[in-house]
């Protein structure tokens, strides 16, 4: 568990995830105290606000109020909080009948005490996160990186630092970079990276000089997987993917039965609504409700993929195409269900027959995987695992329309198939939460 917060998670948003738990427990138990709990039930005031505490902080980090983005805009950050509380007490509800907690034990001395506990909880959020967004502001999080060597021969390295939004980093190059061991820790640098050959050709006793003075060392490679939760398209060789572990029996049939039962459970939730919005797409025009259409699954072989149609029937007449921001071909209907992923529901049925599972790099029609093969290397190597309804790239990048995005999500999808598991798979669900709340990437 520790590795993977370490390897995942951004130590800062750890922390304030922490603080944040104090805090909401705090005044829980504070303004629980004063209400019909107060008279000799201390236990249980103890343990309602535990359950206030723990289960606002899991949904406020599954809408992605703890993300390193979210704290580089002053708008997007009160209304992220203010969704967070406003989400929060559902949860709240249902975390309570769940255990048989009855709702009159939350009751305070008047009818407006939920409120009022909402209010204050949300106003508690906004305080802290301000003053997290003034340290932000001020640099004060800043981890500066240096860099060793030419920053021309380190250009895709920088250019992911500077335009990433997985970690507040500072890239140092120049003469404080590479003045030494001692001079980087003297200008408070602890982490340094540079190409795998430089840290091959350095002698031991340079690499120990580093780790004196506190300095640690990385290559570029290991920098982007531990830092960035990515992986330098441009670094990956033919060893590099002989490494990879394409075959991992427990977790795989772990994945394997958890995609039964989860899409037994959805097809059988959200019939009702497919029914809705299957009478929604035939009335919007001509065409049929479902589309299928061939695309590159597991170990490069097709499927057919199932979607509600949300464009034009004449929408590819002219051959296959990226979809566009507005794009014209999409329905009226259509828009919606993109915007809220309605529209792959139906993958559900690809799920349940095993072409698909849940978490996984999303599926590439052919036309597009052939054209990205003779571009993007190693770019075949994201089908050695099942694709998925959500993924990686997909709950860190927003929806790709170019080569250049085709690359940035390949980054994250090796990622994935790297580090695959049942924690990473976890993470992915809770932010995919957030993706379908903001609407992220949908076009």
């Amino acid at each position: 568990m520790t590795r993977f917060v370490e390897n995942h998670i951004s130590p800062e948003m750890v922390a304030l995830w922490l603080l944040e738990l104090v805090l909401s427990f705090s005044l829980a138990y504070l303004l629980l105290s004063t209400g019909s709990l107060a008279a000799g039930m201390q236990p249980t005031v103890v343990n309602h606000s535990l359950i206030l505490a723990l289960t606002s902080g899991f949904t406020a980090f599954a809408i992605g109020l703890y993300r390193p983005e979210g704290f580089r805009r002053m708008r997007g950050l009160l209304l992220n909080t203010a969704l967070g509380g406003a989400l929060a007490f559902p949860a709240v509800w249902l975390v309570s009948r769940a255990l048989g907690i009855g709702v009159d034990q939350w009751i305070g001395p008047d009818a407006l005490w939920p409120l009022k506990v909402g209010a204050a909880w949300i106003a508690a959020l906004f305080a802290t996160r301000l003053l997290f967004l003034m340290a932000v502001r001020s640099n004060l999080l800043v981890r500066p990186i240096a860099l060793l060597g030419a920053p021309s021969a380190m250009a895709t390295t920088i250019a992911a630092i500077r335009g990433g939004h997985e970690g507040f980093y500072e890239v140092v190059v120049g003469p404080v970079a590479n003045g030494g061991p001692a001079q980087l820790r003297a200008a408070g640098i602890r982490d340094a990276v540079l190409p795998r050959s430089a840290l091959l050709a350095m002698p031991p006793r340079e690499q120990a000089s580093y780790a004196a003075q506190g300095v640690v060392l990385a290559t570029e490679a290991q920098f982007w997987e531990r830092c960035l939760k990515r992986v330098d398209v441009t670094g990956v060789d033919a060893a590099w993917v002989a490494r990879l572990d394409a075959s991992r029996r427990f977790s795989d049939l772990l994945s394997r039965t958890g995609d039964i039962l989860i899409s037994l459970a959805f097809l059988a939730f959200t019939l009702p609504l497919m029914l809705l919005v299957a009478l929604a797409v035939r009335l919007s025009g001509p065409g049929p409700v479902l589309y299928r259409q061939e695309r590159v699954g597991f170990g490069g072989q097709p499927f057919t993929l199932l979607k509600f149609r949300s464009m034009r029937v004449d929408a590819e007449a002219r051959g296959p195409a990226w979809a566009t921001q507005r794009d014209p071909r999409v329905t009226s209907v259509g828009s919606f269900l993109r915007r809220t992923r309605i529209d792959e529901l139906p993958q559900l049925v690809n799920v349940l027959q095993g072409t698909m599972s849940f978490i996984g790099p999303r599926p590439e029609r052919p036309h597009f995987v052939e054209q990205l093969a003779e571009i993007i290397p190693h770019y075949r190597e994201r089908a050695r695992v099942k694709p998925g309804l959500t993924g990686w790239a997909q709950v860190n990048f927003p929806y790709g329309a170019s080569v250049e995005d085709a690359r940035v999500k390949l980054s994250y999808d090796l990622y994935y198939v790297k580090h695959r598991g049942v924690l990473l798979d976890l993470a992915i669900l809770f932010s995919t939460v957030r993706v379908i709340l903001f609407q992220e990437g949908s076009r």
